[in-house]
């Protein structure tokens, strides 16, 4: 579209001669082309086969199988063998995604990939010291990064780039994409048409490789938009509203599929918040049909050609008229009110009218200590002008925030730009700190100074996730989910009590004043200011590249592979602990100060299941040792067990595993001797991950009898030699009295999920295989 003065970053392309033509899918590998035409033969194939109209998610799910004239579809049960077209790895999750590759054995990845530091970067002082900070901490795990990638084809997005699914959305994402990445909040991608999902490292590791991805066919859930936004609600209280609606499990197998004539009121970056918080109900991944908004963004962020591509394809980029969804949902914009969500969970929906007076009711604090703009769900251009139009209004009475106040740009382009623009001009006036272009507090990095641990205070943010103790460590925050603008008013009232559209404010000079519904540009009327150029190209031969792990690091350790089973049924396991209620990756494998041992997996082993709750005492970190009767922490009697030789398995509630694509809650585990997780549900990337690591995932057949086991029973999984797909196996759980009962439980295994149990681990079967094709 335009030179810039650093070099020439965008490319002018002739929407009239790239029609039919090669697209390249991003501007940082001009040689890897956008394959409609594939997508269009395999959705055809499959249409013919299927002989129904397809829903969009279903073209492009379907438009990336391996083997269309032959794949097996029934949605929510068959698994579909897929070509993702590219990977994308944040910094925490890459470390393990690399090591696995490098495990491997492979020379280069297949498929475009790409690695983004935005993990890292603790929130403390604001923006630049904060950078040099981590850039100083984390230099071994940036280096580890940046020669991982120039050795096998990877780029490498350096630290204060911005936040991995904002970047993506600006440069990678694009309608009828199929990608993968080692993030919960991919999703975000939907926000450009694309079917986005969010994957362990394990499964980055097969796509990488040039090996077929194994997904679950999922089902679709139609949510259909009527009436436009105005006013104070935004696209954020689209997903609260849902989120309220289907819980925190009820998109699990499923994608939601937006659709109808209120589609058109919203921006393309307010689809993508949409799709990002998609997450916290489960689902597989969320997106919106290609539109004219989807076009305009694509146009000024330099890929117009691509615009011009998709245009030629629209029929394949939207759903057929009268296909048919698994489950419908409405809802009239015009009626939709603003919405916060929370505490402790993100699907405990409120209207912001009503906040005030139910945390009065349930004792939740009201005055705010912190409001926080920003992460991956809301850091566009558009959600800081809807900001900074809030807070011009505050400057304009004299009046600052009462609360604490934090702005997170989503990234180097959206920091320059309102830089430039004069958002964060706008923002810091009313009292605002603009913090690094990374996840920061969102995901833990946050060295908070105003309050001691155990102190009950309510924050409010922009945020997606809001579990306990996530964004601060301490368990007593009540974190509630809001939008930008709302965040910002709230901030500027101090207080869970004040709502926007109907309540006033006193200004500086004694007189009362109501703040109007914030207005602002979806996007720059200029172009976008890029910024600094922050991305490592990978060099085309990096065979002469040197990776380093050094031995003695505490923050990287070489990945030796795990156990091949034995071909026995596992007998006489003991109990680690039985979770009592919700059971998140947080509680599995904490974030914030954990994340430096993200690369190291023995170091990062320290913290499992240590916010997990211990059914039999009602506490955290503290179990039961069944070989000596003492207590102790969780990953201390872990190492015991497996230091005598013992397996041992977890019992878990209700959608265990919920929220973060961590795979380090599934590595965990396993390294420390785990062979089985016995629950009533599973969150779907969880469950997935720890059947690429070896372990055994199951479900009670009835939910009930997660109430038969006690933690100091023994458990036996038997059937194991004839382990098949859709086939029960048996639990014989034997009691202290000597009596025992037996128990079925259910798995989702398929074929080849078999295969990677009695390998060891998905990687260790890959390796087997490549033996066998050497």
């Amino acid at each position: 579209q335009h030179a810039l003065n650093s070099g020439i970053r965008r490319y002018h392309v002739a929407p009239v001669l790239c029609q039919r033509a090669k697209v390249a899918m991003s501007h940082f590998e001009p040689n890897e082309y956008i394959n409609y035409e594939k997508l269009e033969k395999n959705i055809n194939i499959v249409r013919k086969r299927l002989d129904r109209p397809l829903t969009l998610s279903e073209k492009i799910v379907y438009g990336h199988l391996d083997d269309p004239a032959k794949q097996e579809i029934e949605r929510g049960k068959t698994y579909l063998r897929l070509r993702p077209d590219r990977v994308a790895m944040q910094d925490a999750t890459a470390q393990m995604a690399m090591l696995q590759f490098i495990s491997s054995g492979l020379p280069k990845v297949a498929v475009p990939s790409t690695i983004h530091c935005d993990h890292l970067i603790e929130a403390q002082l604001g923006g630049e010291k904060d950078l040099r900070r981590a850039k100083d901490i984390n230099q071994e795990v940036y280096n580890f990064l940046a020669t991982a990638g120039a050795k096998y084809g990877v780029g490498f997005w350096k630290p204060g780039s911005g936040i991995i699914h904002q970047i993506i959305l600006e440069n990678y994402s694009y309608p009828g994409v199929m990608l993968i990445g080692t993030d919960s909040h991919t999703p975000n991608g939907g926000g450009l048409g694309g079917i986005c999902i969010g994957v362990g490292g394990a499964d980055a590791v097969d796509v990488m490789a040039g090996i077929p991805w194994e997904l679950k066919c999922p089902k679709v859930i139609g949510v259909k938009l009527t009436g436009k936004l105005s006013g104070w609600t935004s696209p954020k209280d689209v997903i609260l509203k849902v989120a309220g609606i289907l819980t925190v499990k009820g998109g699990t197998g499923a994608i939601i599929e937006y659709h109808g004539p209120g589609v058109d009121s919203i921006s393309c970056t307010g689809m993508a918040t949409i799709c990002n918080m998609g997450a916290e109900i489960g689902a597989t991944t969320s997106i919106f049909p290609y539109n004219t908004r989807m076009k305009k963004y694509l146009a000024k962020t330099g890929r117009a050609d691509i615009a011009a591509l998709a245009d030629e394809f629209k029929q394949h980029l939207v759903p057929d008229s009268g296909c048919q969804y698994d489950q419908v949902i409405e809802i009239n914009l015009s009626e939709l009110k603003p919405h916060i969500n929370g505490p402790f969970t993100p699907d405990l929906a409120h209207p912001v009218s009503d906040i005030g007076a139910v945390a009065e009711k349930e004792g939740w604090p009201v005055d705010i200590r912190v409001g926080l703009i920003g992460s991956c769900t809301n850091s566009s251009y558009e959600d800081m002008g809807r900001s900074a139009a809030v807070a011009k209004q505050a400057l304009a009475h004299g009046l600052k925030c009462k609360s604490k106040f934090t702005i997170t740009p989503g990234s180097e382009q959206i920091r320059a730009t309102i830089e430039r623009d004069g958002y964060a001009k706008v923002l810091r006036e009313v009292g605002g700190l603009v913090l690094a272009n990374a996840c920061g507090p969102c995901i833990g990095q946050w060295d908070r100074k105003d309050i001691k641990k155990g102190e009950k205070n309510t924050i409010v943010t922009s945020y997606n996730r809001n579990f306990t103790g996530r964004n601060d460590a301490n368990p007593e925050t009540h974190a509630f989910v809001t939008s930008p603008e709302i965040v910002t008013a709230l901030s500027i009232a101090g207080t869970l009590k004040f709502n926007p559209e109907t309540d006033y404010l006193t200004g500086s000079d004694g007189k009362k004043f109501k703040l109007e519904a914030p207005d602002a540009d979806e996007l720059p009327k200029l172009e976008f200011d890029p910024g600094q150029d922050t991305y490592q190209y990978p060099p085309k031969d990096g065979s002469g590249q040197h990776v380093d792990v050094s031995p003695t690091s505490q923050r990287l350790q070489l990945l030796e592979p795990f156990d091949k089973w034995d071909g026995k049924d596992l007998e006489d396991m003991l109990i680690l602990i039985k979770v009592k209620g919700k059971c998140t990756t947080d509680h599995i494998s904490a974030a914030g100060p954990w994340l430096k041992f993200r690369g190291h997996l023995d170091n990062i082993s320290n913290n499992l299941l240590i916010g997990a709750i211990n059914i039999e005492n009602g506490k955290a970190n503290s179990v039961r040792n069944a070989l000596t009767q003492e207590f102790g922490p969780v990953p201390d009697t872990a190492r015991y067990y497996k230091k005598m030789g013992v397996k041992w398995a977890v019992i878990g509630d209700e959608n265990y595993g919920e929220g973060s694509s961590r795979e380090h809650a599934a590595l965990e585990p396993r390294h420390l001797g785990g062979r089985v997780i016995i629950t009533k549900s599973f969150a779907r990337i969880h469950e997935t991950n720890l059947k690429k690591q070896g372990l055994l995932p199951l479900t009670f057949a009835d939910p009930a009898d997660y109430n038969k086991i006690h933690p100091v029973d023994k458990l036996s999984i038997v059937g194991l030699k004839d382990f098949a797909p859709g086939k029960p196996l048996k639990c014989i759980i034997k009691h202290p009295n000597g009596s025992q009962e037996t128990i079925m439980l259910n798995h989702t295994f398929n074929e080849s999920q078999i295969e990677w149990f009695q390998a060891g681990s998905a990687l260790n079967r890959m390796k087997e295989l490549q033996q066998k094709s050497s």
